[in-house]
């Protein structure tokens, strides 16, 4: 067999497991220190959904200049998301602080 036939067929063996391969669609949502419930549940609907449509979802909370105070609330207020979404999908990683952001990871979980 041709070395260049050979490296061809590789390649295009490649190229057909590479466009099966799924990709992850990663999906964020936003949430300050001392969201109210309106809000939060507006955004809740909006994670239900991505969950539902098969991405994963970023949850931050962003603390502006002096809200950093309130790392606590922050880190009730995306423990509080990942409960309600218990159903929909599990949490990858949980709440942590990366300079003035808390972020939280969630993969939705196998459809049956």
């Amino acid at each position: 067999m041709d070395y260049k036939k050979f490296l061809y067929e590789q390649k295009k063996r490649e190229k057909v497991l590479k466009s099966k391969a799924s990709k992850v669609v990663v999906k964020e949502i936003r949430f300050g220190p001392q969201t109210d419930d309106h809000d939060y549940d507006f955004k809740k609907k909006h994670a239900e959904k991505f969950l539902k449509e098969g991405a994963k979802l970023k949850a931050f909370v962003f603390f502006k200049g002096r809200s950093i105070v309130f790392k606590e609330q922050g880190q009730i207020l995306l423990l509080r998301l990942a409960q309600d979404l218990e159903e929909l999908g599990k949490v990858e990683q949980m709440p942590k602080l990366e300079g003035k952001r808390m972020t939280m990871f969630i993969a939705p979980r196998k459809s049956k």
